[in-house]
């Protein structure tokens, strides 16, 4: 097997025990507050400090990765060491003046992330805010030690950082059931922290060494601003759409911003497991090739990973339509979690199921555009989407509640991803669009197919059986089945990387 497929099969089996672990989180702060104004209070407390930085720490481990093979390919490892230190140094630097300054307007951040919150529900959050804004050091130093890892081809480590964080974070959900909501808080922090703390050894083990060197003037990082200016705007419009979603739930009722979250959450473990793990680990690959000038791997490689995130995510989409409430209520209805947030919950993932290929794609393709250079264009589709999406939020949330901003969320996507299609064809002409259509068709054809038979084992299973266990796992296995069938009967040539990648084979005529 292929260093690139072995890498990215590495990573998700990484990534599923972190993902298992936080959405174990998800699920232990469900029980413990279910959709309270609590859970509310926390979890727009938790995002402010991400739609504040996390844009900008994605923005810089993106640029960090093209630039820091730039330099290690023209100047060596020593100019690439001294360029990382200064971006690690001035991060510090802004990190600590934004905490400071979010610490001061903690209040009016509240007003703009969720403008409905009232009296008691506000002051929490604020008082959690206050405490949280702090984690955005740690959070940016773990995205520059995120990406030097990433850069020397160690994917585990990043893979897995969030393990401590989020054991850490539901140890503190449990104490808090007994001594007080603020241990949840506190305990969220000293998480965030350790995702730093966790990664610096490995750093070091690959080559790290820290140095005080700060040089705003220096022509590279000059050169990285240019590049990350774009990136957080492109980036940073994802968050705002989340952020938008959040303060318009905020208006409906109670348990709306919490609904919207955990469904979220299920879908972000499949991007996580999927897509991110295909995206962080075919992106050095790219911006390598971008620079040997090797258009021909270089476009198989954009084709390959592009069709197998199409393969994967399309029977998770449509399967998580046909089971979103027996999923729910399985994972989350117990303790404060009842029968009305299942309902509230499962019908926002069904929603947000529908743009699950296209957010995949969103994060593929982006990655393509960056490893090219090119920060520009992801941040103008990025707006387009942003804009798109108010308007549907707006005309849907009328109709359809807090589901109509689930449905924007992924009509939006599915526009932007489009756009981005078109752009990229513009940049680098032809590159397998032909290919990444028929597979788009067939695996559509195949979810669907898959989607009838796991409704009729669900149906049928339940009958018998009586056993939301043992239902699920017979229907899942039994779509699963289905779709794999489907898939090689409409003869889908990307089940072999999946194939070759689960036998652990050698089969150099599938790279990722």
């Amino acid at each position: 097997m292929n260093k690139v497929a072995k890498a990215t099969v590495a990573l998700m089996i990484a990534t599923i025990v972190a993902k298992v672990l936080g959405f174990g989180r998800e699920l232990v702060l469900a029980s413990s507050y279910g959709t309270s104004m609590y859970s509310d209070a926390y979890l727009t407390a938790m995002n402010i400090p991400i739609v504040i930085f996390a844009s900008i720490g994605a923005a810089l481990g993106t640029t960090f990765i093209p630039m820091y093979c730039d330099i290690n390919n023209s100047l060596g490892e020593e100019e690439a060491l001294k360029f990382t230190n200064n971006m690690f140094n001035l991060v510090a630097t802004i990190c600590l003046l934004l905490a400071i300054m979010g610490f001061i307007f903690a209040k009016p951040l509240v007003k703009v992330f969720a403008f409905g919150f009232k009296a008691e529900t506000f002051e929490i959050a604020v008082n959690f805010t206050k405490i949280l804004i702090v984690g955005i050091v740690f959070t940016g130093l773990s995205f520059i030690m995120t990406a030097y890892l990433q850069v020397k081809n160690n994917f585990i480590i990043p893979g897995i950082v969030s393990v401590p964080k989020n054991i850490i974070i539901i140890l503190s959900i449990l104490l808090s059931i007994t001594y007080g909501p603020y241990i949840m808080i506190w305990g969220t922090v000293v998480g965030m922290a350790t995702e730093f703390i966790f990664q610096i050894p490995f750093a070091i083990k690959e080559g790290y060494k820290y140095n005080l060197y700060v040089n705003i003037k220096d022509e590279y990082i000059k050169k990285a601003a240019w590049l990350i200016i774009p990136v957080i705007i492109g980036v940073g419009v994802n968050q705002v759409n989340a952020m938008i979603d959040r303060t318009l739930a905020s208006t409906l009722v109670e348990g709306s911003i919490s609904s919207l979250n955990y469904a979220n959450k299920l879908n972000g473990f499949v991007m996580g497991l999927f897509i991110t793990s295909i995206s962080t680990v075919i992106y050095p690959i790219l911006s390598n090739l971008s620079l040997d000038k090797n258009r021909g791997e270089f476009t198989n490689s954009v084709v390959q990973g592009i069709n197998t995130v199409v393969l994967l995510v399309t029977p998770i989409s449509i399967g998580a339509m046909v089971l979103a409430t027996p999923i729910v209520r399985l994972l989350f209805q117990r303790g404060e979690f009842d029968e009305r947030a299942t309902n509230m919950t499962a019908i926002a993932l069904i929603m947000y199921s529908i743009g699950m290929i296209a957010f995949g794609l969103r994060e593929v393709l982006g990655k393509v555009f960056y490893s090219l250079h090119d920060t520009k264009t992801p941040m103008i589709n990025g707006v387009m989407t942003m804009v798109i999406n108010i308007v549907f939020n707006l005309i849907l949330i009328k109709y359809l509640k807090h589901a109509g901003l689930a449905l924007g969320t992924s009509l939006s996507s599915i526009l932007g991803i489009i756009f981005l299609f078109k752009s990229l064809n513009k940049k680098i002409g032809y590159f397998g669009q032909d290919k990444i259509l028929k597979i788009i068709f067939k695996s559509i054809i195949a979810a669907i197919i898959m989607g009838f038979s796991t409704y009729l084992t669900y149906k049928i299973s339940n009958d018998i059986v009586k056993n939301e266990v043992i239902t699920l796992i017979v229907s899942i296995i039994v779509g699963a089945l289905t779709y794999g069938i489907s898939a090689l009967v409409l003869k889908i040539e990307e089940v072999n990387i999946i194939i070759n990648i689960l036998k652990n084979k050698k089969n150099k005529e599938y790279k990722i």
